[in-house]
């Protein structure tokens, strides 16, 4: 047995022993995390640590936003965390129950996954989400980050384990592992011992996890969000959903990444983007859109489209646009060029409304609103995990109930099958 494999087998022992009492102490062990990260030397110190991390890049590099911890994020994270703390705790939940005529009672309940294996890049906040969600159902957990937030995940990491051992549960319940992609390699072997991988991060990433996996993988995929603006669209709401679900947050998954505009609103299309040419975004255009706004948009601000521009998840201030003739036109375009993760129309029909949430297949189908509420935090989650884009055991946000499983059980009184 190598070294990785012992460390994995102790840890699945201290799994089995530990499960219980960290659920009974996982309250109250997120709510003096929570009051720690708002304490004012232990954001300092955090936000050193993060500052290290942020030397490595650029400003303007997409990444700098997701690795950024500042006091207001750190303040969510606290907030977050107090959120899934108050949450009911799924292990234990009755999903069930069958009382059979002879006397056998059978049910079936959540219980939890047990090793968890989260392999992400950048975003040191997901350190604290993941944690929070393993540690409220029971599983342990094994974070895998990437190189360039070692420093600010290391320092998260110590905070948990001293609330861990303040709290009488192991410091190892929450592992940081090495950055090689020697190491995640062989990790992705362990499936005697680790039960559930989650990779959070860009395409390559999710796509080397899926190929050399032999562990149960749930993919969080990349967020190609597009907007349909329907014909009967109030350009003014239009507007205001354009430019919320595009530059909220840039870097996010959720962000808007494709205009569709009904041929109808072509004329109003200088007025939709004008808050976008504000904002300095750059604008894929096809041959209509290109014509639309050639005397309005920025020059240098405005490039035709190609067919590669399509289907890209841009995480910086860029966006496609796209002419449609019809509803079937837009559902088709994002049944070729999505990704299943977040899709909006704005639309003022309710059939039409109807048949975009019936046909476009994606974890998370928006009438009317902005394409950042895509989120576990404001699904009422309290964090995630991620978002899957896939249709087994989990879809969309996840939060505490995706870190579960199901497990029969079975009472009698020596009951016997004929």
């Amino acid at each position: 047995m190598t070294d990785l494999q012992q460390q994995l087998k102790k840890l699945k022992t201290l799994w089995r022993k530990e499960k219980s009492k960290a659920l009974e102490q996982s309250s109250i062990l997120l709510c003096g995390l929570a009051a720690q990260l708002r304490d004012s030397t232990v954001q300092q110190q955090i936000l050193t640590a993060n500052q290290k991390d942020l030397a490595k890049l650029r400003p303007e590099d997409s990444m700098y936003d997701r690795l950024l911890l500042n006091e207001q994020r750190l303040t969510d994270i606290a907030t977050d965390l107090e959120q899934v703390a108050a949450l009911p705790g799924p292990v234990g939940q009755e999903l069930y129950r069958h009382d059979m005529a002879n006397g056998v009672q059978i049910h079936l309940q959540r219980v939890p996954i047990g090793l968890v294996l989260v392999i992400y890049e950048s975003r040191p906040n997901v350190t604290i989400d993941l944690f929070a969600l393993a540690l409220r159902t029971g599983n342990l957990l094994l974070l895998k980050g990437g190189k360039e937030a070692f420093e600010s995940n290391s320092c998260l990491v110590g905070l948990i384990r001293q609330q861990l051992e303040a709290n009488g549960l192991n410091a190892e319940w929450v592992t940081l592992l090495g950055t090689s992609r020697e190491e995640c390699g062989l990790l992705l072997q362990q499936h005697q011992f680790i039960d559930l991988c989650i990779p959070r991060g860009s395409a390559s990433l999710i796509r080397f996890v899926r190929e050399h996996s032999q562990v149960p993988v749930i993919e969080t995929g990349a967020g190609v969000v597009h907007l349909f603006c329907d014909r009967s669209a109030r350009p003014e709401m239009a507007a205001e959903l354009i430019y919320n679900s595009k530059m909220r947050r840039l870097s996010v998954c959720n962000a808007l990444d494709c205009l569709l505009l009904h041929r109808q609103h072509l004329p109003q299309l200088p007025r939709l983007v004008a808050e976008l040419a504000k904002a300095r975004v750059k604008l894929h255009c096809d041959q209509p859109s290109y014509t639309a706004l050639e005397s309005d948009y920025p020059a240098e601000l405005l490039t035709k489209a190609t067919e590669a521009s399509y289907g890209q998840e841009f995480l910086s201030a860029g966006m496609c646009v796209k002419v449609v003739d019809n509803l079937a036109k837009a559902i088709e375009h994002i049944e070729q060029y999505g990704s299943h993760h977040t899709e909006v129309i704005v639309t003022e029909e309710p059939a039409n409304a109807i048949l975009f949430c019936e046909e476009v297949d994606a974890a998370s189908i928006f009438v009317n609103m902005a394409s950042g509420f895509s989120d576990g935090g404001q699904f009422g989650l309290g964090a995630e995990v991620g978002i899957s884009t896939q249709k087994l055991h989990a879809r969309g946000p996840m939060g505490l109930e995706a870190l579960t499983c199901a497990k029969w059980f079975g009472q009698g009184n020596g009951q016997t099958r004929s």
